[in-house]
């Protein structure tokens, strides 16, 4: 997840290869017989009218040229990367049963009451400063309750919500509801009911599937406990569970496709693409786009079919996926967060119209540049009012960062450490899996609860060593273990202060020391 990634190496590295020519998410009463009718008629309608305006979006396949056919594969790679990540997320962890990923039902959560640790391979560069709970939601036959506890007003907590593109459409939590308890009404883009009483705040969906997952503060082994309590208040109803009345009508059967990495690696792509947009109403920023979508057979008319594509059209799209694999890569190279420094991970994560202020900031035509590479470096990743994630890649003289042969330090001044009003954190990642790093000491981080144990400077201020091997027992208290190989380090910001988010805030350097 930079945060909470679900992405796996394979997926980076595809769109690393494909550039070579590799192609690779109210009522207040609904008791009476006659509104549950009502109800399912308007669901009916919704859903025809949801299809035919998909489905009449003009052109097929057939109608358009093998280049024109690359040239919008392409934009539709680049568009479609990161909610098709997000599918496989949602089905790897929600839909697809008895695997050791498997987190819960729809409409159902589950708390993990335990920090992630290397052998945790599903989610890339997880945190292990708070523990998750996730909840997926279907809002298509009506809303969804998420009832939360008081909670101590020292102990951060946030409910982020995620619709089918990953935008962060809305927050619970500390910094947006407080700590009070209360109970939200999550509702899909259809929904124009009111609040029932004891509903605290509506908050609405672009898409009828949504992500939420849960951060509790632990601050420290001892404190588990504690977490264990406040997750327990954590509820998730239906609307109509809440109310204690008889469920709507069960909306329409969906088949969700299987999740096939070797699928995934060529023209497959498209058919993830297809099903999830299939699924979202057309925003009235892209309406265009998805008129080009349509003419490959993505998103309108009949379900995507590769088999019916003639040779020259499937080597065209495949074609489009490796130039839009390129295009990505040569924005991420040249001034996206993560390998630049001077920027943030706010620039990729939030809702719609935060991505597209970044964008019109950083000059960019569209959002989807921006989307895509958040997806790839850290899938549903928070927005930067709640957090954000300075990355090291690079040491502070652009050098690549290597555990087996060098060794660093990272330097934090006494004045402010690191600037968040809740907590901070550096944590160590592999270089190329993004996932954390086994050690002798099991230490994958360093964060603010732990400063009574670590060593000051002089000054006050604390440096980090950051390395492979061990510095000696008299300085493992500051010692974030490398591996012994490409690294990642990645710092958290939760709550962070003004200077940050206001692009005032210079990183500390990483410094090679040997």
């Amino acid at each position: 997840m930079r945060h909470l990634p679900f992405e796996d190496a394979s997926i980076r590295a595809r769109v690393e290869t494909a550039a070579l020519g590799m192609g690779e998410l109210g009522q207040s009463k609904l008791n009476s017989e006659r509104r549950q009718i009502m109800k399912a008629v308007r669901y009916t309608i919704t859903a025809t009218l949801l299809l035919l305006t998909v489905g009449s979006l003009p052109a097929r396949a057939a109608d358009i040229s093998p280049v024109e056919a690359r040239a919008i594969a392409k934009e539709a790679y680049v568009y479609g990367l990161a909610p098709v990540m997000g599918y496989k997320a949602i089905y790897e962890i929600s839909i697809k049963g008895g695997s050791p990923d498997h987190q819960t039902p729809f409409n159902q959560i589950k708390n993990e009451a335990r920090l992630y640790t290397p052998e945790d391979k599903a989610i890339v560069a997880p945190n292990s400063d708070t523990p998750y709970s996730f909840a997926y939601l279907d809002l298509r036959a009506e809303p969804v309750v998420l009832s939360t506890p008081q909670v101590e007003p020292n102990r951060y907590f946030s409910i982020q919500l995620i619709d089918l593109y990953t935008h962060n459409f809305a927050y619970i939590g500390t910094r947006t509801t407080g700590s009070a308890e209360g109970s939200f009404l999550i509702a899909g883009p259809e929904w124009k009911g009111e609040a029932p009483k004891g509903i605290s705040r509506v908050m609405q969906s672009e898409t009828p599937f949504a992500v939420c997952i849960y951060r509790t503060q632990l601050s420290g082994p001892c404190d588990m406990e504690n977490v264990k309590k406040v997750q327990a208040g954590y509820k998730v109803w239906t609307l109509s569970q809440f109310l204690g009345i008889a469920a709507p009508s069960t909306p329409p059967g969906l088949i969700f496709p299987v999740w096939d990495e070797k699928k995934l690696a060529g023209i497959g792509f498209f058919e993830y693409l297809d099903f999830v947009l299939r699924l979202c109403p057309v925003h009235p920023s892209e309406r265009a786009i998805r008129k080009r979508f349509a003419s490959i057979s993505v998103g309108g008319g009949s379900p995507f079919d590769a088999a019916k594509l003639s040779p020259e059209m499937k080597s065209a799209l495949i074609a489009g996926i490796a130039e839009g694999s390129a295009a990505i890569r040569a924005k991420n190279e040249a001034d996206i967060p993560f390998v630049d420094m001077s920027l943030q991970s706010m620039d990729v994560f939030g809702s719609r119209d935060q991505l597209e202020a970044a964008a019109k900031r950083l000059n960019l035509k569209n959002i989807y540049l921006l989307r895509t590479n958040g997806a790839l470096y850290g899938l549903f990743g928070n927005t930067a009012e709640e957090a954000v994630y300075p990355n090291f890649m690079l040491d502070s003289e652009g050098r690549p960062l290597d555990g087996a042969k060098h060794q660093y330090r990272l330097r934090l001044p006494p004045d402010k450490l690191l600037p968040a009003k809740a907590f901070w954190s550096v944590t160590m990642y592999d270089g190329v899996t993004f996932l954390l790093v086994a050690n002798p000491i099991n230490r994958y981080l360093i964060n603010s609860p732990m400063l009574p144990s670590l060593k000051r400077d002089a000054d006050g201020g604390l440096t980090l060593i950051i390395q492979h091997d061990s510095p000696g027992k008299d300085k493992e208290s500051n010692w974030l273990p490398a591996p012994s190989g490409p690294f990642r380090v990645t710092m958290r910001l939760y709550l962070p202060e003004p200077e940050v988010l206001e692009h005032n805030w210079k990183m500390p350097p990483l410094d090679r020391v040997k």
